[in-house]
């Protein structure tokens, strides 16, 4: 069977200049996409973001996977990490985000999903799309009119997430579906990457570099040259081959189920 998506993928990850360890974790072959950030301090948040990848290792080499797989990969990851920090004095969490191969009536779509404030973007042309919505009061105080979206990359409380994997959240996570096209380039990475690096420099270099591999090395570089104050992680995905379906029309019919949630004041990251 063909692959509804057919990738090429670069990730990279750096532990940066000021962390002593790295609690980020990413997983990046086919058909799973995922950057997981932990939180909770040594052998607490890193423990939590692989805990959260790796309820996704028995998935990778499929051609594509199926909505109820992905929903029961994050509920497995949910309860491994909830059973971890329980066992602690001091709880332990991750972010998810990502995108993942799924087949819709033989057509290649992407399925995203996040929980937190790691993040999910779309390159489009030279313009980088923010594709998932970050779960953060920093997000939730510029969705309500409180704060002006050009001051919160730099407001002191953008590490405060609203939603997690562990750390006492029972939070859902986000999915919706992406129709796939070839020639898409998709960024994954955790907070690292837009704190240090402003939107119109990542777009540039995701431009600038053919080669994801290449792409997704330069951005970490970029990260931890600037600064590098937390962990930075980067997945670049290039949808190198998409099926569609026979006689497509460009209609396409999703499952209400998984469209993008609407932020508070009706407005998108």
């Amino acid at each position: 069977m063909t692959a509804p998506i057919t990738v090429a993928v670069g990730a990279a990850t750096d532990t940066g200049r000021r962390r002593a360890i790295n609690e980020d974790a990413l997983l990046a072959s086919a058909p799973v996409f995922l950057v997981a950030d932990g939180m909770g301090g040594h052998d607490a948040g890193e423990v939590a973001s692989r805990m959260a990848v790796a309820a996704f290792a028995d998935l990778v080499g499929r051609d594509h996977l199926t909505v109820d797989e992905v929903r029961e990969a994050v509920e497995a990851a949910r309860r491994r990490i909830d059973a971890f920090s329980s066992s602690r004095e001091t709880g332990a969490g991750t972010t998810l985000s990502g995108v993942v191969i799924v087949d819709v009536r033989g057509a290649g779509y992407w399925l995203a999903l996040n929980i937190g404030d790691s993040r999910t973007y779309r390159l489009a042309g030279d313009r980088l799309e923010q594709i998932s919505v970050d779960h953060s009061l920093v997000q939730e105080l510029v969705d309500s009119g409180r704060l002006a979206e050009a001051d919160a990359e730099h407001d002191p409380r953008r590490n405060v997430i609203t939603r997690a994997l562990g750390a006492g959240s029972s939070e859902r996570v986000d999915f919706w579906m992406l129709p796939a096209s070839r020639g898409d380039r998709l960024l994954i990475c955790s907070d690292g990457l837009p704190r240090e690096v402003g939107r119109d420099q990542i777009a540039a270099i995701l431009s600038a570099e053919d080669d994801p591999q290449t792409a997704a090395s330069r951005l970490v570089e970029a990260a931890v040259a600037r600064g590098g104050r937390d962990n930075v992680s980067v997945i670049v995905v290039d949808a190198v081959h998409v099926a569609w379906h026979d006689g497509d029309t460009g209609t396409r019919d999703i499952d209400a189920d998984t469209r993008p949630r609407e932020p508070v004041g009706g407005r998108r990251a």
